[in-house]
């Protein structure tokens, strides 16, 4: 087995970098839809149906689909980003890996903490005027985030492709 061959022990960092690749633009997705499907078919809702959704949204998509999705983006691109710093793809995968880290960073740090208190008793009104804009702000930053992570990660998965392709 050669280097070259596609087979053999560096395999598995086109395997893991793959699966980066893939979760990160699971989660790409979904931020994207949100930003351009969900928030806006929402903003035509009055207050107390806007409330009740995103309420509902934010209970179940806490689920292990979407957490495996989210937490793993972040720890296969940690792991892809070190298996490849020898190679010609490691500034790639380790601008997807800032990239990915900053949009995790802006979920833990002012979506989750919008949603947490979207939870809380008040008025409809209130907690809209107090979530809406922020969230949707947030959103578009992490959705432009974890889509640019993909972008690198794709690149990354190119050169890599290109490094071990056999020989004709």
């Amino acid at each position: 087995m050669t280097a070259n061959s596609g087979t053999g022990p560096r395999t598995g960092a086109g395997v893991v970098l793959g699966a980066a690749t893939v979760a990160t633009g699971l989660v790409a997705g979904v931020f994207y839809i949100f930003a351009c499907a969900v928030m806006p078919a929402l903003r035509r809702s009055g207050d107390r149906v806007f409330v009740e959704v995103m309420r509902n949204i934010n209970d179940v998509i806490q689920n292990p689909v979407f957490f495996l999705s989210f937490l793993g983006a972040l720890v296969l691109t940690a792991v892809s980003a070190w298996q490849l710093r020898h190679t010609a793809a490691a500034r790639w995968a380790r601008a997807g890996l800032a990239a990915y880290a900053l949009a995790f960073l802006v979920t833990v740090a002012f979506n989750v903490p919008l949603n947490d208190a979207l939870a809380a008793t008040g008025t409809p009104a209130a907690l809209r005027d107090h979530f809406e804009d922020p969230w949707v702000a947030w959103n578009t930053v992490r959705a432009l985030l974890s889509t640019a992570a993909t972008a690198c990660l794709t690149r990354a998965l190119l050169l890599y492709g290109r490094s071990h392709r056999s020989p004709a």
